[in-house]
């Protein structure tokens, strides 16, 4: 059930994102559904990689080149969902860093 409702969080927050971001563009709530969940599943299967591959960039930058790594990840499932667009780099950077936020927060709510 927690996972259900996590997944709600985040395609509302996609929701919201589209609404009050200019660059991102969600065209329906189901396009938010299917685009939080390959980004969910995107972030468990490829980020971790990506985080490997980048580990001595990420050390040298004391991890914050896992933000690029986000974003790239963010700008990735746009171009694969229909329906979900993003205008740019910098537009996807601020937009997973907001998701990211609002994830955590939520994860922080229903935890146990």
């Amino acid at each position: 059930m927690n996972v259900l409702l996590r997944w709600l969080f985040s395609a509302s927050t996609l929701m919201i994102l589209a609404y009050y971001m200019p660059g991102i563009t969600v065209y329906t709530f189901y396009n938010a559904l299917v685009a939080s969940l390959v980004l969910g599943l995107a972030n468990a299967v490829i980020r971790p990689f990506l985080i490997l591959l980048t580990l001595p960039i990420n050390i040298l930058t004391l991890g914050f080149f896992t933000l690029i790594i986000n974003a790239s990840v963010f700008w990735f499932v746009s171009t694969v969902v229909k329906g979900f667009y993003v205008g740019g780099f910098w537009v996807a950077f601020w937009a997973s860093l907001i998701l990211w936020i609002v994830g955590w927060l939520v994860n922080g709510l229903f935890k146990k």
